[in-house]
Formats: C-alpha cells, structure tokens, sequence
C-alpha cells in the first residue's frame, strides 16, 4: 500500500506532460507564425523599392541592400543622439530613410544617369562596386561592432491570446505593412507623377516628345526607392544585430520576392514577400539544419509553377 500513491503519480505524469508539450508546441507555432508574418512586412517594403527601380530604371540594383542597411544604422545614430528616448525611434522613422533617400539622389546624378543605356553587366558592376564603397562607410563611420536599437515602450512587451504571446512590435508591423502597400498602389495608379513614372518605364522616348524631363522621374524612382530600403532597415532594427554585412541576405530575398512577385506588381511584391516570410519561419522552427535553403526551394517551386511570377508584371 505504501508503493501505490507513488504508482499513481507515476501513471499520471506522462498525460501531464503530454499536455504541456502539446500545448507549447501550440503556442510556439502561433508565435512563429506573427514572427513570420512580421518578418514578411519588413521584406515587402524592402523589396518594393527594388520592385520599383528594377521596372523603371531597368537597372538591377545590388547596392539596395546596402541603402537598407545604411537605414538601420542611421536609425541607431538618430535614436542615440536623441538620448534614446521614447522619441528616439519615431524620430528615426521621420529621419533615417530621408538621409537613406538623399544619399540615393547623390548616386543617381553622379553616377547612375551616365548608365542607363548600357548594358546590364556594366549596371551590375557598378551598383556591386557601390556595395563595397558603402560597406568601407559602414566601417569607418559606425565601426564592426554591432549596434541595437530598443523599439518605444509602446510597442515593448507582448500580451497574450489564447495561450500564446503576441510581442506588440510585432502586430505594429502587421499594420505597417499593409499601410505601405496601400500607399504605395495609390501612388503608382492615382497619382500624376506614378502615372508619369509608369509611362516612363514603357515608353521613354514618348514621355520626352511630351514636354515631361524622364531623367528626374529616374531620380524620383531612385530616390523612392531608397527610401523604403532605409524605412525597412529602420523597421528592421529593433528586431535584429545592427552589423556589418546585414545587406548580404536581405538583398538576395528581395530579388527572389521581386521575381517570383511579377516586377513591378505592389501585390505579387506583398504575397511573395508573405511566403517567404512564413515559409522562413517554420523552415527555422521545423527543419533548422535546412532553414537556409528553405527560401530558395520556395522560390524553386513558385517559379517552376508560375515562370513569369505569382502575378502579372505591370512595367
């Protein structure tokens, strides 16, 4: 008799277990997923600057991944200089992608508009030496330690669902996504100057013979280009190491979401950015040893289903 209660608490444990696992792996597939998602809009607005420049420009821009990380560390600099304050990161927003942007209409005047009629392996090199020249700037300015930036304390923490916790940063994310993607449809299809800047990329010439100055819609799309890769480093910020050599990945999935998204398409842009995003995240979460891969064998099948992208290109 003695050995019986032990027996029973033996008997009642695994259940217990059971239970708890099951109810962990729940939650950690719902935390996942919002990581996911995030991580998705972050993706989007970098990739819809590419989008842009790419249909406009035809200028295949490897340095976007730079003008992105340009943004996180500007971010840093504005929010320190700030004293870190709950204003710091608002501030940041405001500042750091208008610097990003002013640094882009320097490159496009000194240097990109004298190659826009040649061909694409003079673009690459010169856009991948621009890479270099950034990555020297990074150095010298902000040095090769990493930098953190805290998001404001209104969007610090998490609150909790149905079990699972939900970081607040995150949802902010969730909304500004989409916000961007709507702001950015309007601008390109009820806009004079979006109009202009379509037009533009289907027929230069013509644009020209109509009194309308192509070389400063280049710049424009340049310089808007730019300023969503700095917003999207500024986004990207609080969520990761602020380091040298941030824009070695980003750039590779913003021209994978590009083209399996249709170039130039604002939407194909979000629902591509959307898969990878999730399919990163639960490739971490369910195969980690493979999560590096895990976005190009996405982009592997999308394309081998839909060759010319999810949606129709617009440019």
């Amino acid at each position: 008799m003695p050995g019986a209660p032990a027996r029973q608490k033996t008997a009642r444990c695994p259940r217990s277990i059971g239970e708890d696992a099951g109810d962990m792996d729940l939650s950690a597939i719902g935390s996942q997923l919002l990581v996911g998602l995030s991580r998705s809009m972050i993706l989007f607005i970098i990739s819809s600057g590419l989008s842009l420049v790419l249909g406009v420009l035809r200028v295949p821009n490897f340095a976007h991944g730079s003008l992105y990380m340009l943004g996180a560390f500007t971010a840093f600099t504005v929010a320190t200089a700030l004293g870190g304050g709950p204003g710091g990161f608002w501030w940041a927003v405001a500042l750091a992608p208008l610097v990003v942007a002013g640094i882009c209409l320097l490159v496009e005047r000194g240097l990109l508009q004298a190659i826009y009629h040649r061909e694409h392996l003079m673009q690459m090199l010169l856009t991948y030496a621009l890479v270099l020249i950034f990555s020297d700037l990074v150095k010298l300015i902000w040095g090769v330690e990493y930098k953190s930036l805290m998001p404001p304390p209104a969007l610090t923490g998490a609150f909790t669902f149905l079990g699972t916790s939900f970081p607040r940063y995150s949802l902010f994310l969730l909304i500004v996504g989409p916000l961007v993607a709507v702001a950015l449809w309007l601008f390109l299809n009820r806009t004079r100057l979006g109009k202009i800047c379509r037009a533009t990329a289907t027929d230069r010439e013509m644009v020209d013979a109509l009194g309308i100055n192509s070389k400063w819609v280049f710049a424009a799309v340049f310089v808007l280009g730019g300023w969503l890769a700095g917003l999207g480093g500024v986004f990207m910020a609080p969520t990761v190491n602020i380091v040298l050599g941030m824009d070695h990945s980003i750039i590779i999935s913003a021209f994978l979401i590009v083209v399996v998204g249709g170039l130039g398409n604002v939407w194909g842009a979000l629902v591509s950015a959307l898969i990878f995003g999730v399919g990163e995240s639960f490739g971490v979460l369910f195969w980690p040893r493979f999560a590096i891969v895990f976005p190009f064998l996405i982009a592997a099948v999308l394309l081998i289903i839909r060759p010319s992208g999810l949606l129709k290109s617009v440019w």
